[in-house]
């Protein structure tokens, strides 16, 4: 079993794995991550594996160290959070659209920030004040959000946002981001399942056979790396070479990816309709 994508925390675990592991079954308690951007770590006090944004749906399933094993909702994803990182289930109604955002303590561009906000970022608004929205964390400006279903069509556009985001490994957010973080990010806004890390990914859409063209908005594979196809001559990726989000040939990128022993390109998928 993949340990991403099992709710079993060595003591507790979901339900759903009864007859497969030895453990205390518990349905788990809906909570939501009410900080930023969250660290999901492989255990307490462990290394990061991804992130979780502000308003992720997490299911509890134990609790350990101060810190909370969940399960995401959105991605399956499990692992630890530290546990002041979470609080009740929220029922949210915007998100954030803009690259990033801030929360504020009044409703007016000059009061002071109480916080940041990464793209992604779920809220759930309570009533508008002038060009502000409130929300249980402080007042958000309204043009930076969308409504839970006002999704753009085209994830390589929102990607494209993130040009210059530096590169963190495990990253979800503009502060830092890797390859399949950029892409998950990407897939989400748009209203498209996709799951948290690029070996996961390459089981999306269609796979793509080496005499057929590439197009805007397919996805290319190395081993342990993902980039979005741009159009016939580029991809956009996070990556290690230049520690940014940014633009490379796709003829270059494959000559330099193999010259430094990262491989050939291991598939090529079609992930958007159409």
């Amino acid at each position: 079993m993949d340990r991403r994508t099992t709710p079993f925390s060595g003591r507790f675990a979901l339900p759903s794995l009864r007859g497969q592991v030895e453990a205390t079954f518990t349905e788990g308690e809906a909570a939501t991550v009410k900080v930023p951007i969250a660290d999901l770590l492989a255990h307490p006090g462990g290394a990061r594996d991804r992130q979780l944004l502000l308003g992720d749906a997490v299911t509890v399933i134990d609790l350990q160290d101060n810190h909370a094993f969940v399960q995401a909702t959105k991605d399956g994803y499990c692992g630890w959070l530290k546990a002041a990182a979470i609080g009740p289930a929220m029922t949210p109604t915007h998100w954030v659209g803009a690259r990033s955002s801030h929360l504020y303590s009044r409703p007016k561009v000059q009061a002071p920030e109480r916080d940041a906000l990464p793209f992604g970022a779920l809220l759930s608004v309570s009533r508008l004040d002038g060009g502000f929205a409130e929300t249980p964390f402080g007042f958000v400006p309204l043009t930076h959000l969308r409504g839970l279903n006002d999704c753009p069509d085209d994830p390589v556009a929102v990607a494209e946002t993130f040009i210059g985001a530096p590169y963190l490994w495990g990253g979800n957010s503009a502060s830092g981001i890797d390859c399949s973080g950029l892409v998950q990010v990407a897939m989400l806004a748009c209203g498209l399942p996709c799951p948290g890390d690029s070996d996961q990914q390459q089981s999306l859409g269609q796979d793509l056979a080496d005499t057929l063209p590439m197009r805007r908005g397919d996805l290319m594979f190395w081993a342990g790396h993902v980039a979005w196809v741009v159009d016939a001559r580029r991809i956009l990726h996070a990556n290690g070479h230049t520690m940014t989000v940014a633009f490379e040939p796709i003829a270059g990128a494959i000559a330099r990816i193999l010259a430094q022993d990262g491989g050939p390109v291991t598939a090529r998928r079609r992930v958007l309709p159409g």
